[in-house]
């Protein structure tokens, strides 16, 4: 990724006399709203500054959702404004499975702050769901800016894993609920497909799983989600692996020797499975979208929910073992109740309380 050279060439754009203490800088309260290179943003900053900034990053939006203007504030925004901090918040230049774009995005808006409202004494990284990749994508490639992140919700899974993962649930489908004949070429892990939008995907979904129950029920346990909430999954699956394939011009998963398990009968399953060559140019692009290489230098916490369907069970762990070696090695709080993201303000300011505790105390706090 080019983000390193990014980050440095932002930094040598800042002269020293926008290099001055915060709490000197502004004069509080302050909205200011705009577009830095394509990306809509939004930055608060309350009366009583505390001097130290939260750096916002959203979850997954769809391709072609309408877009407020000037861009709205998060509802998570107050969580961290009524404890003094000031919050800034790209939009990202573009929609979809942006994880690229919003880490340059976002390093561009934290650069802006600094230019525009001073140097804060701390700076910390968030993000929900796809943010929260994001956040330790940027906590790994510009340590230097940040004190530490905490990824709630978080889609923590290197590129080219959450890639294979999404994109085995749309074969899986395939091959347990084959298009009637005459539909070969409305597979849903066929990229040569007529894109299909997310709705019809579900209904798609919904319409095939009373053919078969007991399939319906393999994919759902294979999958760790309801029966009911197949059609959601793999409509979410279907978006992001659609986006993935425009991103990066081409097939972003090669599964020509990939067994499959955990889906019945394997080798029955393995014989229906579709099979498609991978472009290496798109898979090269997933690998960095994002790329995580387990080695955070500053503190991280991590949060998930105990009955996310989107985030599920398999996924949680992933970053932490990658991360176990680190010479920062990650704190994974125990998940709380409710399905994706769905925290409460004080299970959200909890957490991040825990975060800015261990940079304060210097110590990894103990599980609770």
């Amino acid at each position: 990724m080019r983000l390193p050279c990014l980050s440095l060439a932002l930094s040598l754009l800042l002269s020293p006399a926008f290099a001055q203490d915060a709490s000197t800088a502004i004069s509080p309260p302050v909205e200011d709203t705009g577009t830095l290179a394509g990306a809509p943003y939004r930055i608060d900053i309350p009366a009583d500054w505390n001097g130290e900034l939260v750096v916002l990053a959203h979850g997954f939006e769809p391709v072609g959702v309408a877009r407020e203007t000037p861009w709205p504030a998060d509802p998570a925004t107050p969580m961290f404004t009524s404890e003094r901090y000031a919050v800034a918040q790209s939009g990202y230049a573009t929609q979809g499975w942006a994880v690229r774009d919003a880490i340059a995005d976002s390093e561009r808006l934290r650069a802006h702050f600094v230019q525009r409202h001073g140097q804060p004494t701390k700076t910390w990284m968030v993000g929900m769901s796809m943010g929260g990749g994001i956040a330790i994508a940027s906590l790994e490639q510009q340590a230097a800016h940040y004190d530490g992140a905490l990824s709630l919700c978080g889609a923590n899974l290197p590129g080219e894993v959450l890639a294979t993962e999404l994109f085995t649930s749309l074969v899986a489908f395939d091959a347990l609920f084959p298009p009637h004949e005459g539909e070969a070429g409305f597979r849903l892990s066929d990229p040569a497909a007529p894109v299909l939008d997310q709705n019809t995907v579900m209904d798609r979904v919904d319409a095939a799983l009373p053919r078969d129950p007991a399939a319906a029920q393999r994919l759902a346990t294979r999958l760790e989600v309801s029966v009911e909430a197949l059609p959601g999954t793999l409509g979410l699956h279907y978006l992001v692996i659609r986006d993935l394939i425009a991103r990066g011009g081409g097939m972003p998963v090669d599964n020509r020797l990939v067994r499959y398990t955990g889906f019945g009968d394997d080798d029955a399953f393995n014989r229906r499975v579709p099979r498609y060559v991978g472009d290496v140019a798109a898979m090269d692009y997933v690998a960095a979208a994002p790329a995580l290489s387990g080695r955070p230098q500053k503190p991280l916490v991590l949060q998930y929910n105990a009955d996310d369907p989107t985030i599920n069970p398999r996924f949680r762990p992933v970053y932490a073992q990658k991360a176990r070696d680190a010479t920062v090695v990650p704190l994974t709080l125990p998940d709380a109740p409710g399905g994706h993201c769905r925290f409460s303000a004080d299970q959200v300011k909890d957490a991040f309380r825990v975060l800015t505790g261990w940079v304060e105390s210097g110590e990894r706090p103990p599980l609770r």
